[in-house]
């Protein structure tokens, strides 16, 4: 898949990339674009052969969040046409959030506005140290709705219920300890130290990968019941007779590598 604004490539060892390609207007996203991402998504959740995600963009700017021109449609549509727009907005942070193969985001820059809800959709984010964020929709009366949910997850309710209402900029540091993104680095270690967490998963079962990716979003803030420990006993007996936990184990005990890595 590859057109003027979003691009996806697939390396031979299995790392699709998935590029914000708009520069000029610091990659931010109109109705197009998100329907580009959503299909990007879908083909990367299709292809057996990626097995990570880096979600990435060219420029200075990571995305300014929502393209103007866009807006200024917004602003003389219909509720109708507004939840249509919406809904496929939450369609696509919902099929990132929700990819079955670990995600990366690659943030070189400022990410604003719903940009801070895609790196909030990845596993994790490496951010360079000149990286900044803002959640900036309540400055022209709006409001970061349709990505609350990932954003809230990531960095907690006590955070959003400043920075929802602040719409202040905050440092890549800062967002680090909010827990928005991983790492914060130097923009030429950057690439180095994402393919340090490629290596790393490249080195596991890709399906307990998925398995595992699946088990936080199920035990994640219920309450530990005899039904919740029930249900994680069996899937622990259920991926240990699999055909990978068996390889896995089988090559641990062997003393070799799994048939997973290359």
């Amino acid at each position: 898949m590859t057109n003027s604004t979003v691009t996806l490539d697939i390396s031979d060892r299995g790392v699709a990339t998935v590029t914000l390609n708009n520069p000029d207007k610091h990659n931010a996203f109109d109705d197009e674009i998100i329907a580009q991402l959503t299909e990007a998504f879908i083909a990367v959740e299709n292809n057996s052969q990626a097995r990570v995600m880096v979600l990435a963009s060219k420029g200075k700017s990571f995305s300014a969040g929502a393209d103007l021109n866009w807006m200024k449609r917004m602003a003389s549509y219909t509720y109708e046409e507004n939840l249509r727009d919406s809904n496929a907005l939450a369609t696509m942070l919902k099929t990132l959030n929700f990819l079955s193969k670990p995600t990366i985001a690659r943030v070189q820059g400022a990410a604003f506005g719903g940009a801070v809800g895609l790196v909030s959709c990845c596993d994790m984010a490496i951010a360079s140290e000149r990286a900044t964020f803002s959640l900036s929709e309540v400055k022209i009366g709006l409001m970061p709705a349709t990505i609350s949910p990932y954003v809230v997850a990531a960095i907690g309710q006590r955070f959003a219920r400043r920075y929802f209402n602040t719409a202040e900029r905050f440092s890549a540091e800062t967002a680090a300890q909010l827990g928005l993104v991983s790492e914060v680095v130097v923009e030429d270690a950057l690439d180095p130290c994402i393919d340090i967490l490629i290596k790393a998963l490249l080195a596991n079962s890709p399906a307990a990968i998925k398995a595992s990716k699946q088990l936080i979003f199920d035990v994640a803030d219920r309450e530990v019941t005899d039904e919740l420990i029930g249900e994680t006993s069996k899937r622990i007996a259920a991926i240990r007779v699999s055909e990978e936990g068996q390889e896995g184990l089988t090559a641990f005990l062997e003393k070799r590598q799994p048939s997973w890595i290359n």
